[in-house]
C-alpha cells in the first residue's frame, strides 16, 4: 500500500489531481525457455515485483507521460503517435497507446506517472509490467473493459510491432492472469492455461547476475529467425508442421543430419524443452521436487550448449547453488545473456542459501549479485481510486 499512497502523493504534486493507480507484476519462469514464440509450453510464475501506472484525465489530446525513476518527460498528441520507437522507456507505454488506437480502442488525453520496481535488464519481464499497467490505465479512462488475455495479446502486438522486439505471449499473459501460490502453465498457442500449485514450504529464490541484457537488440530476434528455418525445413517433411510445437523428437532425432547444425540446435532445444515443462508441470503437482529440479538442471544445460543464450555469469550462478542446503532445483530464467537465475529452495534455508549464493557468485566473479526472496502472485490489477481525502 505504500507504494499507491506515494505514487498517488507525487502525481498530485505533478499534475494537481488525484489518479487511478494500476500495478501490474514481472514474472520468473520456472521452465519452459524460448518455446513460447514456437507456439509451445512455459510454466511462469508472477512475482511480487510490480510496475505501477497512475493516470488521470487531460481536457486536451496530449498523453504526457512521466517516471519517478527512470529520465525524461514526454509529450505526444494521442492522434498522431509515432508510427517506431524513439528508443526511450516511454516506447512501451507510447507502443501500448498506438496498438490500442489501431485497434479501434478509444484513447483518451492522460497524465501519466510510472512507478517501476521491476528490475530492469535482469530477464524479470519488466517491459510486460509497464505494459500491461500501461494498457489497463488507458483502457481506464474511456471505461472500456477488456478480457485480460485480449489485453495481453494487444500488449505482446505493442512490444513485437512497435518497440521491435519479437516476444512470445508468455510475459504479458503471466502479468495479467497470474495467481498468488500458483506457477502458471500455459499453452503459447492456444492459450489454455491450467494453475498448477508451488508446494508449501518452499521459496522462489531468483539470482540477478547484474549483467544486462537488451531483448530489442539482435541475438534474441535471431534465434527467432533459426527456429523459423527450422520450421521450413520440417514442414518439407510434414506439411502439417507449422510450428516447432509441432516437431516430435522422433521426428527431430530422423532428421538430425539432414539440417545446418546450428538449425538442429536450436530445434532440438525447443522440442525438448516443451516436453521438459509438460513433464515439470507433472512433476511440480505431484510434490515431486527431485524431478523438478533434474529437469530445471537439463533447461538450463540444453539453453547453455544448443540455444547458446546463457554466459558465463549465469552459469557460474547455476554451479553455486548446487549442494546448498535446502536447494532443490535452478536455472537461467529470461531471455539470456545475462539476467537471472531462479531457483527452488525449502523456506526454512532460503535466506541461508541467498547468504551463501550470493558468496559463492561474488568470489567466482568479482561480482555483487542481487538476491531476492520471491513468492508468486497475483496478475494485474487497480490497486488505488481517487478518493476525497486521498488514497
Amino acid at each position: 500500500m505504500k507504494d499507491e499512497i506515494d505514487l498517488a502523493v507525487h502525481f498530485e504534486k505533478a499534475f494537481g489531481t488525484r489518479p487511478r493507480i494500476f500495478r501490474a507484476p514481472g514474472r520468473v519462469n520456472l521452465i519452459g525457455e524460448h518455446t513460447d514464440y514456437n507456439d509451445g509450453f512455459v510454466m511462469p510464475a508472477a512475482v511480487g515485483f510490480s510496475t505501477y501506472v497512475a493516470i488521470a484525465p487531460r481536457p486536451d489530446r496530449k498523453l504526457v507521460i512521466h517516471s519517478k525513476e527512470l529520465p525524461g518527460n514526454f509529450e505526444f498528441d494521442i492522434d498522431h503517435l509515432p508510427e517506431t520507437r524513439i528508443g526511450a522507456w516511454c516506447d512501451y507505454v507510447v507502443g501500448v497507446a498506438s496498438v490500442l488506437r489501431e485497434s479501434g480502442l478509444k484513447l483518451a488525453g492522460a497524465n501519466l506517472l510510472v512507478h517501476g520496481k521491476v528490475p530492469i535488464g535482469a530477464g524479470l519481464s519488466s517491459s510486460a509490467a509497464l505494459e500491461v499497467s500501461s494498457a489497463l490505465a488507458l483502457l481506464s479512462l474511456t471505461d472500456t473493459s477488456l478480457p485480460l488475455p485480449e489485453v495481453a495479446q494487444l500488449c505482446r502486438q505493442a512490444e513485437n510491432s512497435f518497440v521491435g522486439a519479437r516476444v512470445g505471449i508468455m510475459d504479458q499473459f503471466v502479468s495479467c492472469m497470474g495467481k498468488a501460490g500458483h506457477a502458471f502453465f500455459l499453452d503459447c498457442r492456444s492459450l489454455d492455461f491450467r494453475l498448477v500449485p508451488i508446494p508449501a514450504g518452499l521459496q522462489l529464490v531468483v539470482c540477478n547476475t547484474m549483467v544486462k541484457h537488451d531483448l530489442a537488440t539482435g541475438a534474441y530476434n535471431t534465434r527467432r529467425e533459426e527456429c523459423e528455418a527450422g520450421v521450413r525445413a520440417f514442414a518439407q517433411w510434414d506439411p502439417a508442421i507449422r510450428a516447432l510445437r509441432d516437431v516430435s523428437v522422433d521426428l527431430l532425432d530422423q532428421h538430425a543430419n539432414d539440417l545446418p547444425t546450428t538449425i538442429w540446435k536450436r530445434c532440438s532445444h525447443v522440442v525438448r524443452e516443451n516436453q521438459r515443462t509438460l513433464d515439470a508441470a507433472r512433476a511440480l503437482t505431484e510434490g515431486d521436487l527431485a524431478r523438478v529440479g533434474s529437469l530445471m538442471r537439463e533447461s538450463h544445460n540444453s539453453l547453455r550448449d544448443l540455444y547458446e543464450v546463457s554466459c558465463r555469469e549465469l552459469d557460474v550462478m547455476v554451479e553455486a547453488a548446487e549442494g546448498l542446503p535446502g536447494f532443490c532445483g535452478g536455472r537461467m530464467t529470461g531471455g539470456g545473456f545475462g539476467g537471472c537465475t531462479i531457483n527452488l529452495v525449502r523456506e526454512e534455508n532460503a535466506e541461508d542459501f541467498a547468504k551463501r549464493i550470493a558468496e559463492r557468485y561474488r568470489a567466482a566473479t568479482g561480482i555483487c549479485p542481487q538476491v531476492y526472496l520471491c513468492s508468486a502472485e497475483d496478475g494485474a490489477q487497480l490497486v488505488g481510486e481517487p478518493r476525497s481525502g486521498g488514497m
